[in-house]
Parts: structure tokens; sequence; C-alpha cells
């Protein structure tokens, strides 16, 4: 097929040059075979030196994306973002494994359902990323104690130590997630995990403890190298006893206050090759976002501070510095469900500001990362360089840095702002390119220079052999090139508006075709070089044959243009598709090519590939020159609700005989109470969400009140009542360290009965345990209430106490101990027919819980992708906090007059797109004025035709099992 069809022809195929089945792609995983497998495994060989990981010999710089699998609870949407992440150029990704994520008590373990790493981990493979494992014991994450099981709390030797009972609780978590991990490993040929991370951020002296996590590591069969993530570049474990084979750090250069609006400068990493000697560079997290806090500024403005300005700066200054490990924590964030949070630092939504939503939208962040992984997966050159150092230009405020591979004498010139980068001016410049084919000032056309507007920055390769091409340089940057069989195609980009230069080396002059486009072509026949001259804006296309060498198509692009090219790969070679909204994969049968992906609108595409192919197919359907967009979705309003007020543990006649007795004299807990018994709701194993206290004492008259402290975390609430009279409710602050609060209640008059049974009820949500991040045991900082003291006569007064128990589905953090959650309010199918029917808005007129249920059925195309939302709409001087139950699981908790979240990700498969949904509202208000309930509405947060089908998830219901009361 000549170049003037090609341009005519929307969908252009050609034959493919066959590779062997297996061999590594472009983007470092090897691509399925297209026969079946044999029944052995092979064994891969990972070794390093100071430039990369080499994986059977061949280099291989990994572009990895953080992802928490916890944060997503549905496996079918595990593989929609492994696919997302695959298909915008990484080839790697991360995974924490929560151990309280898995285990409800001590020696118990769940790796089914949407916990089942052994299908995480097959997934991975499947799509072709590696795998960079970090079981932690410890991962801190923004988790509820920093990944911890909230049971560890109870353990008297301090964690993070060589602690006996720590050590055996860990010892115990790692023979389990490893026996798993241990057999997806890319050395014995089972699967895509490279590398293996030993805690994590662990900025302790304990070398025992770090030695002993290797051991057990390989005790149980982990054989890939070990790495640990520093906090902060400071060089710990890089070498000494307690240090893994390689070293890892980690860093969050713009900090996590979202409503700054710049970042800083730029660093110069180098400073650490001293301690990491010949191993590579290895980010094991760098700054993909940000977290946010209860009452912060939202996620919109975290992924501006992060934005693309940020990630080309940073993310190419990790390029530049040799980084050939990275990790961007986040790409996707996801949704705190459950009592997953630590409170201090984030709400419901993880969603951090990362390159793609909470929904797992593509964001305005995946161009620029895209450009980036493209090319460090295209130049592999790349992947081994040596500083040459500063070279200078013509214009001092521009620093020009070269690297060069030492085997191929490519270059590689780092153009950005001098000092740290941070200059806002747009400035140019004129510089030397000296390579084998020749010492050229770059760029020759006169009149004409290299621009850097502002904090951007430039990779730009000379002496370069671009597939069968040669390239003496050029001042666009590479985002991808092919070699196609017939031709190689190549497509070079840079920003709108400034212009190009780019020299090609031919034996004699080439035919030279401008298809589209405004170029400039100037042939030297002294040194043999094509000479092309243009501007970045959209697409311009040459085509290039004869001079001695294949033909080339050369598509130059300005940046924008750039990222709706798709680069995959096929058993048979690579592919490149232009246009869509996602092209997740590319399999090639014979003639005929499939294409499987997302638009969010009819869309033309245009495919690049060798010949030989007749016929190319678009989610199994033949592809015209028009791909269709998704069909109109419209969600049915959320009505006929159903009302009741729940706070029967208020009534004194409540019957409290079967809760637990809280009577404890003693705690392991490193903070002592201020008063006995101990009332910790650890220590009596309750640990996530609310939990009710009933304290009885024999009245003398002389009562006139209580003093009491509660244990919350950020953001938390309490409330209390004497013999059913409500006495009020209590707010923990938002401020930095703000865990407990504390209230002296004044009994009204003629509330108690003297000589008689008196009741204290008390309600105390736990927002969460803190992390550990400063090994020392803040995990443990107790909830719950911490003291109670009646004041004036003091008869003896005991405690009880109720709080939830682990749902055997959804996990040890989805239910609290809320009357209505221990009888099943919150699961479908509950008997609610005798509840009041209510309209919203709502005004409750009683202080406490109450909750609200309505059913739901949704009728959403099974081909399209619609990500739905349950948003909240009202006045933010009412005060009251919402638990969020869909079909029995616990999504989120929306603080009416706190924020920022009010547009709560209702997770595929735990909605059903297409049935019967069961939502159900526990609602906390604080006064008898300002509680109740605002609108709720359901809402679209996207529409997507899709190549990827998404099942529900298990929901039991009410009739599936009551649960215990």
């Amino acid at each position: 097929m000549d170049a003037k069809s090609l341009l005519a022809a929307a969908a252009a195929a050609v034959v493919m040059v066959p590779v062997s089945a297996g061999s590594p792609d472009a983007v470092g995983r090897p691509e399925p075979a297209a026969a079946a497998q044999p029944a052995a495994h092979t064994g891969h060989t990972i070794s390093y030196d100071r430039y990369s990981l080499i994986i059977d010999g061949r280099r291989v710089w990994l572009w990895s994306a953080e992802f928490h699998y916890f944060r997503l609870p549905n496996p079918d949407l595990w593989r929609d973002q492994l696919e997302k992440l695959k298909a915008v150029g990484f080839n790697a990704v991360s995974f924490y494994f929560s151990w309280a994520y898995h285990s409800p008590a001590p020696g118990v373990y769940d790796f089914t359902g949407v916990r089942d790493i052994d299908r995480l981990l097959d997934i991975a493979d499947d799509v072709g990323l590696y795998v960079l494992a970090r079981p932690g014991p410890y991962i801190n994450a923004e988790l509820d104690s920093g990944g911890f099981p909230a049971w560890l709390t109870t353990q008297a030797g301090r964690a993070r130590t060589s602690a006996d009972d720590y050590q055996a609780a860990w010892e115990d978590w790692y023979d389990h997630v490893n026996h798993i991990i241990a057999r997806h490993q890319l050395t014995d040929g089972r699967g895509p995990v490279v590398l293996y991370q030993i805690e994590n951020e662990y900025d302790g002296s304990d070398a025992a403890y770090m030695e002993e996590l290797k051991a057990a590591a390989r005790a149980d069969g982990i054989t890939v190298p070990l790495f640990h993530n520093d906090k902060g570049r400071n060089l710990r474990w890089a070498s000494g006893p307690g240090a893994p084979d390689l070293y890892g750090t980690d860093t969050y250069p713009a900090g996590f206050d979202c409503n700054r609006t710049s970042f800083p400068g730029l660093t110069d990493y180098r400073f650490l090759r001293a301690g990491v000697g010949d191993r590579p560079f290895i980010w094991g997290e760098f700054q993909g976002g940000a977290f946010d806090p209860w009452g912060g500024p939202g996620y919109e403005r975290c992924r501006q501070l992060t934005g693309p300005t940020f990630e080309r700066m940073f993310y190419d200054n990790n390029i530049e510095n040799q980084f050939t490990v990275q990790n961007i924590y986040m790409t996707y964030g996801g949704t705190n469900t459950g009592w997953q949070a630590d409170p201090n630092v984030v709400y419901t939504s993880y969603d951090y500001g990362a390159a793609f939503t909470e929904q797992r939208e593509l964001t305005e962040k995946i161009p620029v990362l895209k450009q980036q992984a493209y090319l460090v997966h295209t130049v592999e050159d790349l992947a081994k360089t040596d500083d040459l150092g500063q070279q200078d230009g013509t214009n001092p405020a521009i620093r020009v840095w070269v690297k060069q591979n030492p085997d191929t004498q490519a270059k590689f010139y780092f153009v950005r702002h001098a000092g740290n980068g941070t200059a806002a001016t747009t400035d140019s410049t004129s510089f030397t390119v000296d390579v084998p084919d020749g010492t050229y000032t770059v760029p020759q056309q006169p009149g004409t220079a290299l621009t850097i507007a502002g904090r951007d920055f430039k990779i730009l390769a000379a002496g370069y052999d671009l597939e069968r091409q040669r390239l003496v340089y050029s001042t666009s940057e590479i985002m991808t090139h092919a070699n196609l069989g017939d031709r190689d195609v190549a497509l070079l980009h840079g920003r709108a508006g400034e212009p190009g230069e780019t020299v090609l080396r031919y034996a004699s002059e080439p035919r030279v075709r401008v298809l589209a486009g405004d170029v400039d072509t100037v042939w030297d026949a002294a040194r043999g070089d094509l000479r092309l001259n243009y501007v970045h804006q959209g697409l311009a296309r040459v085509r290039v044959d004869g001079g001695g060498r294949p033909p080339l198509e050369l598509l130059l692009a300005d940046s924008d243009t750039a990222s709706t090219f798709w680069r995959l790969e096929t058993s048979q070679g690579p592919v490149l598709v232009r246009g869509g909204y996602l092209v997740r994969s590319a399999e090639r049968h014979g003639a005929t090519l499939k294409l499987r992906g997302d638009t969010d609108q009819p869309t033309e595409l245009e495919v690049f590939a060798g010949p030989g192919v007749r016929q190319i197919f678009w989610n199994g359907h033949p592809l015209r020159t028009t791909v269709p967009g998704p069909r109109d979705v419209t969600l049915p309003q959320l009505t006929h609700w159903r009302y009741t007020r729940d706070v029967p543990e208020a009534d004194p006649a409540f019957d409290d005989s079967s809760w637990v007795v809280a009577d404890k004299a003693t705690t392991n807990n490193p903070t002592q109470p201020a008063t006995l018994p101990v009332l910790y709701t650890d220590d009596y194993g309750f640990h996530y969400g609310d939990v009710w206290y009933r304290g009885h004492f024999t009245a003398t008259g002389g009562e006139t009140g209580i003093s009491l402290t509660a244990g919350t975390g950020r953001a938390g609430v309490w409330a209390a009542w004497v013999n059913g009279v409500y006495l009020g409710t209590v707010t923990t602050g938002t401020g930095s360290g703000e865990q407990n609060s504390s209230r002296d209640f004044t009994f009204p008059d003629g509330v108690l009965k003297p000589g008689q049974d008196n009741v204290i009820a008390v309600l105390v949500r736990n927002m969460g345990h803190n992390e550990d991040g400063g090994k020392n045991d803040a995990h443990k900082a107790p909830r719950g209430l911490l003291a109670a003291t009646l004041r004036g006569a003091q008869p003896a007064l005991t405690w009880r106490i109720q709080g939830g128990s682990p749902d055997p589905v959804r996990g040890p953090m989805n239910n609290g101990g809320l009357h209505g959650e221990r009888v099943g309010y919150h699961l479908s199918g509950y008997p609610d027919h005798g509840w009041a029917d209510v309209s919203l808005p709502h005004q409750e007129t009683a202080p406490g819980i109450a909750w609200y249920r309505t059913t739901v059925t949704l009728h959403l195309p099974s081909d399209q992708d619609v990500p739905v939302g349950l948003r909240f709409t009202d006045d933010p001087a009412r005060k009251y906090r919402v638990l969020i139950f869909v079909n029995g699981w616990n999504v989120g908790q929306y603080i009416n007059e706190l924020g920022p979240q009010r547009v709560f990700t209702l997770p595929q498969g735990i909605l059903r797109h297409r049935g019967q949904n069961t939502i159900a509202l526990a609602v906390w208000s604080y006064d008898e004025s300002s509680g109740g309930l605002g609108q709720v509405s359901l809402e679209a947060l996207g529409n997507y035709a899709t190549g990827i089908r998404v099942g529900n998830v298990d929901s039991p219901g009410y009739r599936d099992g009551c649960p215990r009361r």
C-alpha cells in the first residue's frame, strides 16, 4: 500500500514482520504466544547493574503504576484498570498487599472474592505487566493502622521491631501471602513478579528485624530481588546488616497541601550514587498526586498541583537521573470502602488527584505520562547512559545536560531552564550536537532556536539508530517508532506552535514527499543529511523513500496530537492506532487484526500496520472509518424512601445482657487509661466503626453529671444519653493531631432514679486507627471511651460494650456496631415494610441515628462503562453525617458540614448496573433542629462504549443469613 492510499484510508493495514512468540514487546513485557503454552514453566533471569534491571539479558525500564486492589472491590474492574495502565505505556504495576484486608483475626485469612490476590496476579500477567510485590508487613498507604490488622493494636510488643509477639504475627502473614506471591514469580516462569519489597519507609535501626524479614521471604520461596523503600532518600538500608538486594527510596516534592498552586524546583539525585553503588536507581514511590483530608480543598486541586507541568518536569528529571525503576504513587487511587482509611489524612475517596480518577477515567495528566512511557520503552538506548555533563549553549538561562549510551554512542540532550528549573519565562537557545555523524549547531535553520517556555523539559536524541533509519538529531522529542516490515514509522512531537528540526542520514538523496502539513526539506549532499524544518501544529506527515534505507513514514505532531496515538503489540509485531478514547489491546490472526478499546464519542480511527492485514475488527465488529460512541443513558430518580429511628440502645429498658462486659483492669496499650475499667474498643475485639457502651449505676441522688473522654480519630463524633434522655453530641476537630474530645455533661433535673438502676448510653464512632509511620506504635492510639467519671456522688459504674462483627463476604472493615448494622438494615431484602414513608429532603426532629432505605433498578448497557456516583445536596449549615450502604457494602461516609466529598463513587458490581439495588443510609443527626437528610441522587460520572465486561460481586442479602444481633 503506497503512502497516498495510506493517507486516504481511515484504517491502513499492512504485513507485519513475524517475531518469535513470547519475545519482549516494546514496553518490556513478553507478549503471550499465539500457540498453546507447554505445561512446563520456563524460568527467567533477573539481574541488574548500575543502569537498570536486566531480564533475560535485555535491559528493562520499569515504568510502574501504584494500584491498590483493596480500593477497587471487583476483580473485573482490576482488569479494566490494569488494561488502561498498559495502554498508556506502563509496563509494571506495584501492589501493596494489605494485611488488614485479609485478616479479621489472628491466624484467620481470606483470599477469596474481592480479596483473591491469586487472581489479581494472574490478571496482571495476562495483561502483560510486571509486578512489584509489596506485602509489608507495614505498608502505610493512608490506611487504618497503615495496613496492620487492627487486632494487632492489642499486642504488648512494639510493632516494626523484633518483639516476639509482633514477629509471630507478621511471620504468619508472610507465610500466607508469600505462598501466593511465590507462585507468580518471573524467575520460575509462572508469573509477573520481578521485585519484592520488605517493610516500607522504615526509618528505624532494628537490623535484626530487617534480616528476619529477608530470611522469611527467602524461606517462603521468594527468589526475585528484594528491595526496600526508604523514606526521604536518606540511604537507610542501602548497605550493611538488614539491607536487601536493592535500594529504593521515595519522594513527594509537591507536598500534600493541595491549597498550594505551585511546586518547588528540581533536585539532582546523583548524590545517591555513592550509597547505591553498582545497582540501579529505584523510586519505590514517586509523587503522582496527593491525599486530601477531611475539610480539604478536594482532589481536583491535587490534580492541578501535580498536573502535566509537574509530570513533565519531575519525571523527565527522573529519566535524566537514570531512575530506571520508577513507581508513580498513585496512578489510580480508588475508594476507601468500609473503614479502611486513616482519618488523619483521607476521607472515603482516595482519588489522590492521580492520572486516572476514582471512576477509572483518563485525565489531563495522561498525555505527558504516555509520551514519557512510550519514549523510555521505545528508545532502549536510554536505559544505559553515562553523564557527559552540562554543555554550554547560546543562552545561559537554559541548561543542556548531555548523556551518552556507552555501547551505541547515542546521545541524549536534556533541556530545561537553568538552576532548579523554576523559571517562568520563555527563552530560546542553540547548542552544539557532536555525534559520530558530525558536529552541528542546533538548530541549523537561520532565524530559529530551541524554545523552552516556562517550566518545560525536553529530551532530545542524536546519533541514534531509529529502527532502520539514522537520526542525526532532532529538536522534536521521540514518542515512539516501529518497524512495520515494509516501512518504518516514527512519531516525533513538540509543543504546539514551536519550531522543530529533524536531520536524517542517507547514503544518497532520498525521495521526500510531504503528505500533510507544512514541512521544508533541505538535502545536504556533502554530509548525506536530509533536514526537515516545520512547526509543531496538528499532524504533519512525510514519506521518505530510497537513500539506501527502507521507507520511512515520519509523523511530526504537536504534543497533544501525538498523545492521540496508541502503540500496541501483537505476536507478529507492533501496531499504531490514532484515535479513540482508549485502545486496550490488539490481536493478529492471519489477515485479521482485532482491536479492543473504548470511545466517549463517535471516533475515526487510523491504523498503522504492515502489509497483509485485510480485515480489522473493533470490539468484535468490523471496523469502518468511524467507530461508534456510547448511547445516552438516563439514571432513575431515588424515590420511595422508607425511614426509621434507630437508637434502642439509649432506652434504659434495652436488654444488653448479651453484650460484652467491659471490666478489664489492665491493657497492653502504651496509653494507659485515666479511669478504670479499660474501655478501649480494641481491647474487647471491636476494631472498626461505631461502638455502643451502656454504663449501669445505682443512683444515690447525689450524682450531678458525668465527664467523658472519647478517642475517635480526626473528624470523629460521639453522643451520650442518660436513662434515654439525650445529653449531647461531641465532634472531634479536624486539626493536625486531633484525636480525642471530652465533655462534662450535667444531668437534667429529675432524670435519675435514686436507688434503682440507671443507664448511661454512649455511642462512639471510631473513624479509624492512626498509621504507624514513625514506628512508635501510633496505630495503638486508643479508640472508644478513654475515661468516664460520674460527678457528684460516685457509685460503682459497670459497663457493657457492643460493636460490629466481620462480614464473611464483605470483610472485617465493612460493619460497625450500629443496631441497624447488627440486625441487617443495610442489607437487601430487609423487611422494612413497617417503616415510615418519607421524601427527601427530610427534617429530623431528634438527635442520634436514623435509617433511610430505598431500592432502584438500573438498565445500563452491558457494552458501556458508566461510572455512577451518589450525590448529596444540602446546606452545609445542617449538621449530620451518613454511612452509605449499597447492597450491603459500606461504600463511604458523608459529613454534610465538613466535606469536601459530596459525590461518592459506587463501584460497578457492588452497584448492579443491570438489576435491582438497595441503598441504605445510616444518618447521624447531631441535634433536634439541623439534622435529617438532604437531596440524594444518582449521577452518571462518565459514559464510554467499551470492550470490557464487568460482572457483579457477591452481595449476600438479609435472607441469606441474618447478622448477629
